[in-house]
């Protein structure tokens, strides 16, 4: 791997997005560029612009109290570390915590029993989070372990002075929080493991995504011996047999037998299809019956899946413009919790002249209430979960600031062939000229325009391959720029093409195609693009959400009009040059954001120059460059209103995350402060507040979007 190359390491020890801000910063001070570290996934990409050694950069992460390790382990069905350490916890501190329940001269509240008790758990926490707090610290941006190591240390040391100085004096009582230190130790440990629990569930999009690449495959040997391999041992060329209900292991081509093949799980699409000799399958898709053989084409990190599992990974850890302000606050957010709960035990033991017992406990309660860790996880929980259920619905959305623009865009613009309309032709009508019927006319131009490479002439083939019959034709021959002519086996003669071949018998040129049959016309045929499921719809419902429906397209003002009129597009441009389509993107941008729907192609300079760019393309043809967006089914418009849906709630559960982040801080903190919150009480509160902006992130996954 060349130096400059983007590369993702693997770290373990990140436990809040605070953690995730320090090794970002430590990165970009070596010199790094695009950093994007992401706690939950417990990934750090970056540009090694600086030209560091590897060894450099892992030195510089571990420095911060954090470990960089080859391979995320994979935890199902095991206690995960954390959680081992809350466990562990809980067993010391259970009894501890009951003391209170009972009389001074019950065993455990004897002074050593409850020392005994709380070292083990006190140095849990000290080693868990004095490890994080102190890299947070060397990184500049400290995080909300710091709190945590202040609070608990600061109960432990109170008590332990009581225990020293006070030996075996009733007085010592008076000094004992030894249940305190070790409370809010396995409370916050409780935190920290729903916490990871909630996440992994934020980021079951990519596990799903993995599991699709996990299979085994029948590779067929050249003497004919059939062997079963594992999807990573498969190899460009090798020959794979897949029957009903096998998955299908890597991209190729089918060449012996058929069969039904469900491609959901790749591009959304429900209907499943049907797949013959040369036909194109993907890695991860179902038969559903049948049998195939396939050559192997592409393999490993080359298949389509592949690509879509790391292009949603990368989404993952890009950052909207909203985060930017919860990510403000929780740079300075503990320093100043720090002084706000100096404050307190000042302004408590000094002013006030509370007892000092209760001035350590409510400056501790201030330190623990406080979560910067909820501001951090508003907006990448939201993030991952909107852009796991667009993936799974075949919409791959290339980034946190994509859905972002998408849910504020006020212009949404569709060029027209192969975007609005498949790029395929079907015969709109027909007009009879002479005495001829009209199954005679689907016969002579189905059997005409099978020696013609033209794309109209080979949409209507495929149009009229169901409901005609060939009729034997010879001579035939291509008149250039006009169409074809041939004879049938009766001698007649048979023309058919543009008005060119029929304006010495008509003057009506409203036709798309003439047939003349011994030089007299018989028949006029009007044809038009077939329209993509569900475009009307689409178009209405993108309507009723206020957004500004507009046709870029270069085909002729005419049928523009007249397919705006059908489907309902308010704002037609017809006519433009590729150029001219950029001028009016960057006019349309000036009025808002502006969102541009084409097919990735022709389209391309317009969806670079776009908010956002839609590209509407088929799986193999995944990885569209200039899109910010891409539609693996490219048959059906609905994802179009699919994709602006989530990402319009997407935002919305971003902006309710972090309402409920600072409400949560504005509101606790002050009640700490005055003393109305034990800190145990205030280390639950605390330890539930990641939980529920994690949980209305999940919520995402199901809900009803509208």
């Amino acid at each position: 791997m060349s130096e400059n190359n983007h590369i993702t390491l693997n770290v373990e020890g990140m436990t809040c997005a605070n953690c995730a801000l320090g090794i970002k910063k430590q990165l970009e001070k070596k010199g790094m560029e695009n950093v994007n570290v992401n706690f939950s996934t417990g990934e750090a990409s970056y540009t090694n612009s600086a030209k560091l050694s590897l060894e450099e950069i892992k030195a510089s992460i571990n420095g911060l109290g954090y470990k960089v390790i080859d391979k995320v382990k994979d935890e199902d069905g095991k206690l995960s570390p954390i959680e081992k350490k809350f466990y562990f916890s809980l067993i010391f501190t259970i009894p501890l915590f009951l003391h209170m329940f009972f009389s001074h001269d019950f065993i455990l509240n004897n002074v050593w029993v409850q020392l005994s008790l709380c070292i083990p758990v006190f140095v849990v926490g000290l080693l868990h989070f004095g490890k994080s707090a102190f890299g947070s610290l060397k990184s500049g941006v400290p995080n909300m372990d710091v709190l945590i190591v202040i609070g608990i240390t600061s109960a432990f040391g109170y008590s332990l002075y009581g225990t020293m100085v006070y030996l075996g004096l009733p007085e010592a009582h008076d000094y004992l929080f030894y249940e305190t230190a070790a409370t809010i130790t396995t409370l916050v440990l409780l935190g920290n493991v729903l916490e990871h629990r909630s996440v992994k569930q934020t980021t079951t999009a990519i596990k799903e995504l993995n599991q699709l690449q996990k299979t085994e495959a029948k590779r067929v040997l050249p003497n004919g011996d059939v062997e079963l391999v594992d999807y990573t041992d498969i190899k460009e060329n090798d020959i794979l047999q897949f029957n009903s209900g096998d998955k299908i292991a890597v991209d190729g081509e089918v060449i012996w037998g058929d069969a039904i093949v469900n491609e959901a799980m790749i591009s959304g699409e429900s209907a499943p299809v049907t797949k013959g000799i040369t036909n194109k399958v993907v890695g991860g898709t179902i038969v559903e019956d049948g049998s195939i053989k396939m050559k192997a084409e592409k393999v490993g990190n080359e298949t389509v899946l592949s690509k879509i599992i790391e292009m949603v990974k990368n989404a993952q850890q890009d950052q909207p413009a909203i985060q930017k302000l919860g990510d403000k606050v929780s740079a300075i957010f503990v320093p100043i919790v720090i002084g706000i709960s100096t404050l307190t035990f000042v302004l408590t033991y000094f002013v006030f002249d509370f007892a000092l017992q209760q001035a350590m406990m409510q400056s501790i309660a201030v330190l623990v209430i406080s979560c910067p860790c909820a501001m951090g996880l508003a907006t990448p929980t939201a993030v991952m979960v909107g852009i796991g259920r667009a993936a799974k619905k075949g919409i791959l959305i290339k980034g946190g600031s994509t859905l972002e623009q998408f849910a504020i865009g006020k212009n949404i613009v569709f060029d027209k062939t192969g975007t609005l309309t498949t790029g395929k032709f079907i015969i709109k009508s027909t007009k009879l000229y002479a005495l001829v019927e009209e199954q005679e006319l689907k016969n002579l131009l189905f059997s005409l325009e099978q020696h013609s490479s033209h794309p109209i002439a080979k949409s209507i083939v495929e149009y009229l391959k169901s409901d005609a019959t060939n009729v034997d034709l010879i001579d035939v021959k291509e008149l250039k720029g006009k169409g074809l002519e041939a004879k049938d086996a009766h001698g007649n003669h048979y023309q058919l093409g543009s008005y060119r071949l029929a304006e010495n018998l008509t003057a009506n040129q409203t036709h798309s195609i003439y047939l003349i049959k011994n030089k007299e016309l018989i028949a006029g045929v009007d044809i038009e693009d077939e329209l993509k499921d569900n475009v009307a719809e689409t178009i209405a419902l993108l309507n009723q959400q206020g957004l500004n429906t507009v046709m870029l397209s270069g085909d002729r003002d005419g049928k523009c009009q007249e397919l705006a009129q059908t489907i309902g597009i308010k704002t037609v441009y017809s006519q433009r040059l590729p150029e001219e389509k950029l001028l009016k993107i960057d006019e349309l941008q000036k009025s808002g954001p502006t969102i541009m729907v084409g097919d990735g192609i022709n389209d391309a300079p317009a969806l670079a120059k776009s908010s956002v760019g839609i590209s509407l393309s088929n799986a193999t043809q995944v990885a569209v460059q200039t899109a910010q967006i891409v539609l693996l089914n490219d048959k059906d418009l609905s994802q179009v209103y699919e994709s602006y849906l989530i990402s319009k709630h997407t935002l919305k559960t971003i902006k309710q995350n972090l309402f409920w982040a600072f409400f949560y801080n504005v509101v606790a903190i002050p009640i700490a402060a005055f003393g109305f919150l034990n800190p145990m009480v205030a280390a639950l509160a605390m330890a539930f507040s990641d939980v529920i902006v994690i949980g209305n992130s999940i919520r995402l996954k199901s809900k009803k979007l509208s």
